[in-house]
């Protein structure tokens, strides 16, 4: 494989109040706080693992512009521990949000900062996922995307319908992540993004030319120079090619 998934990064006006905040949301903790990057994950976890995805906040001055590309979904047991979940949500200081989904067995709500995720209906599925189901990227074409991904994340397809492709690890933990086709087209730098790196031992620049012999092309976000590759898929979501770890 060229890289596997270590972590989604989160931009964020106040990085560690919203670290803080998805720590109490998904019962996790802030495993590190810096000026620059906020670290959120489970207690005792190691790093990294599939077993969960960390979530990264780092500081933006950019507001957040439309709905979200990449979003978490949220597992539940039972239809009381769906609603018993929203309103602890709510009480956290979620709000609800309409990005038009109309009637459905889920709920849409968004973080403090407007960024939307959902509390899904119950669902056999994600029995084992931990806290998060599924980190949801849209996209033009799901089939298409999906061998790019599976390259990306070391992690290979699980099941697939009518516009959506789901992929998890090899180790059959942690959360899926999900391809959804949706009508929208990609228009600002993502505010959520995947963050993937070779293994311990491996090349990075291989790494990069890897993937870049997939579709990928040079991403120039603002980040200067740095020690990683920023990329964007074959649709233009942007995401990060760290260091091997």
């Amino acid at each position: 494989m060229a890289t596997r998934l270590v972590h989604l990064v989160i931009d964020a006006a106040d990085p560690a109040r919203l670290g803080r905040w998805w720590a109490a949301a998904l019962g996790w903790e802030v495993a590190a706080e810096e000026a620059d990057e906020v670290d959120v994950w489970p207690a005792g976890y190691t790093y990294p693992d599939p077993v969960a995805q960390p979530l990264v906040f780092v500081p933006v001055r950019e507001p957040k512009s439309g709905k979200n590309r990449v979003h978490l979904d949220l597992r539940t047991e039972s239809a009381a521990h769906q609603a018993a979940e929203v309103d602890r949500l709510l009480g956290l200081g979620a709000v609800r949000a309409d990005i038009g989904q109309g009637d459905v067995a889920w709920e849409v709500l968004a973080d403090p900062e407007g960024n939307e995720f959902c509390v899904l209906d119950p669902r056999p599925v994600y029995r084992d996922t931990g806290p998060v189901a599924a980190i949801v990227a849209d996209c033009a074409d799901p089939e298409a995307a999906a061998g790019f991904w599976e390259l990306a994340t070391g992690w290979t397809r699980r099941d697939s319908g009518d516009g959506w492709v789901s992929l998890r690890s090899p180790s059959d933990t942690g959360p899926f992540l999900e391809l959804l086709r949706v009508p929208d087209a990609k228009t600002v730098k993502n505010r959520v993004h995947l963050d993937v790196a070779p293994e311990k031992g491996e090349d990075l620049a291989a790494a990069v030319r890897a993937l870049r012999e997939a579709g990928a092309e040079p991403a120039d976000v603002g980040q200067g120079d740095v020690a990683w590759e920023v990329l964007a898929d074959p649709e233009g979501s942007e995401f990060c090619v760290l260091t091997p770890r």
